[in-house]
């Protein structure tokens, strides 16, 4: 296998200051910024942003808070995490990335989706009867946009193309791109039938559940004669010196934000019993630096992964805690996860 890659992700999540108040979304922002610079520092590969429109979250446009991140960075890899390319042009997500690579020699990563929340269609002006359609003909234009040729398109969701060229063009030749998928087999396949690498969105359950979803990418990608390169995965969690106080901080500002969407979505309340069971069983990758190492080496075995990222924000954990827990990502878990591999 390659070597592995290790990120963190994050939606700008509104946290709280050390007196216990939420921070501005404002300050939010420039917390992420400050958290990516050590991530830098330490070792992680990749930063990567989420695009959201809710007030819980305070990163609507992940490109420009990345831009800010490529000045102050020197070897982070810079991505999205994901764009929601149904809801935007492609052109201009195009145009906004390749300025990130300009601006970060090189670093600026691309992961399209179709978002797990929808509240850009309606502040966007599409129709969610559009959803599938939408994704479909745009990340067909976004891929024909990877060559950084002319590009003559026609579609049903924006006006069509005619021997169109589209700047800056990038100093390698081609943006490094993605797609982040929830669960969803078309969605697997046409990743494949792209030549895109594979992000698998694993937030809930057990990782090894996923295994058939990292076949069918390799076996799709083979019988189209596309390239099946290392399937990342992402899921939550948080790092503390201990399980005990990495549970403590983590547990009553999760709860409220899973709630709180829970209720949009039809969702019972959390109890903190099923909280347990999802550290000890499912997706939830919480606790010192040892507990969570070694339960992501198990998932990154049972899949056959070349890339884990872990979000380390759900909530509005206080802003030293969130410091604390890139640190020990860096610093603790990810050479821990490399010699238990290795091992």
């Amino acid at each position: 296998m390659s070597e592995l890659v290790f990120g963190l992700d994050t939606f700008g999540d509104v946290p709280q200051d050390d007196a216990g108040k939420p921070t501005s979304q404002a300050a939010a922002i420039r917390q992420v910024v400050a958290e990516a610079v050590l991530a830098d520092q330490i070792g992680v590969d990749v930063i990567a942003l989420g695009e959201h429109h809710r007030p819980e979250y305070s990163i609507s446009t992940p490109e420009t808070v990345l831009a800010g991140i490529a000045t102050r960075t020197e070897r982070i890899k810079l991505a999205s995490g994901v764009t929601v390319l149904s809801s935007d042009d492609p052109v201009r997500v195009y145009q906004r990335f390749a300025t990130v690579d300009a601006l970060s020699n090189g670093r600026a990563q691309v992961i399209l989706g179709r978002g797990s929340f929808t509240e850009s269609f309606p502040l966007f002006g599409y129709d969610l009867a559009d959803y599938d359609v939408l994704f479909e003909e745009k990340i067909e234009l976004f891929v024909k946009l990877l060559d950084e040729q002319p590009v003559t398109w026609n579609g049903t969701v924006r006006a069509p193309l005619d021997d169109a060229d589209v700047f800056p063009k990038t100093e390698s030749g081609r943006l490094d791109t993605w797609v982040g998928v929830g669960g969803s087999p078309q969605s697997v396949v046409r990743t494949a039938q792209y030549g895109l690498p594979l992000m698998l969105a694993i937030i809930g359950g057990q990782a090894k559940r996923f295994a058939p979803y990292v076949d069918l990418y390799r076996r799709a990608a083979e019988q189209l004669g596309t390239t099946a390169y290392p399937v990342g995965m992402h899921s939550p969690g948080f790092l503390a010196d201990t399980d005990a106080e990495a549970k403590q901080i983590f547990w009553p500002h999760y709860r409220v934000m899973r709630n709180r969407l829970g209720r949009l979505r039809g969702w019972p309340p959390i109890t903190q019993a099923e909280f347990e069971s999802e550290i000890e069983n499912g997706s939830l990758y919480i606790g010192s630096p040892e507990t969570v190492a070694r339960k992501m080496a198990r998932s990154i075995q049972d899949l056959g992964v070349g890339r884990f990222d872990l979000i380390y924000t759900a909530g509005a954990q206080p802003v030293s805690a969130r410091l604390r827990a890139v640190e020990l990502y860096g610093t603790k878990v990810i050479p821990m996860v490399r010699d238990l591999l290795a091992g």
